[in-house]
């Protein structure tokens, strides 16, 4: 089985983050982070919960240290094809951001090319909203993520807005839209 590269990982989440999330507004955030740069792609190869966790700290310890990042995708190439253990994992992630102390410092988004809301079925396009080419961790900063919301009209609203979205939309193009964040990357 071939593995993809890490160029072609980070091309494929890049067209996602481009051509989904910002093109149709999912993140109305997203696009000043993603036009300043300030975004990091950190491909990961492993698929050991523990070294998965361990590199998750060593994102938060980059962003300490590095303010010119705003924000970290924590991309899992191997990792967590299964949406059940991917979040498993994610429960761990979370519970280690507390244990750690970094609790109201950065927060977890996650997104997986199977994302499923809790009662959702399977094949609801408002799943799409955080479906992913790859399994990953979104880490953000909270203080940024507050001072977006502040300035924002109606964030409560962005979910439902998003989910109305891409009902209306449809499955079958957002499926498409997902797809295509994979071709000619792999």
């Amino acid at each position: 089985m071939n593995h993809p590269t890490d160029q072609q990982v980070t091309e494929a989440t890049q067209a996602w983050l481009k051509d989904i999330i910002i093109g149709y507004s999912i993140c109305p955030f997203a696009k000043q982070v993603w036009d300043r740069g300030s975004i990091r792609f950190s491909i990961q190869h492993d698929s050991q919960i523990e070294i998965c966790l361990e590199r998750l700290i060593a994102e938060c310890e980059r962003l300490d240290t590095e303010p010119a990042i705003e924000t970290s995708l924590l991309v899992y190439a191997q990792a967590f094809p299964a949406f059940d253990d991917y979040l498993d994992f994610l429960a761990l992630a979370e519970s280690l951001l507390l244990e750690q102390g970094y609790e109201g410092v950065y927060q977890l988004a996650s997104f997986h090319p199977d994302y499923c809301f809790e009662g959702a079925e399977q094949d609801d396009a408002a799943n799409y909203t955080n479906r992913s080419p790859y399994p990953m961790l979104h880490l953000l900063r909270e203080a940024s993520l507050e001072k977006a919301i502040a300035s924002y009209p109606d964030p409560e609203n962005i979910p439902q807005r998003n989910i109305d979205l891409t009902r209306k939309l449809g499955r079958a193009k957002m499926q498409a839209l997902l797809a295509a964040c994979y071709r000619d990357k792999q």
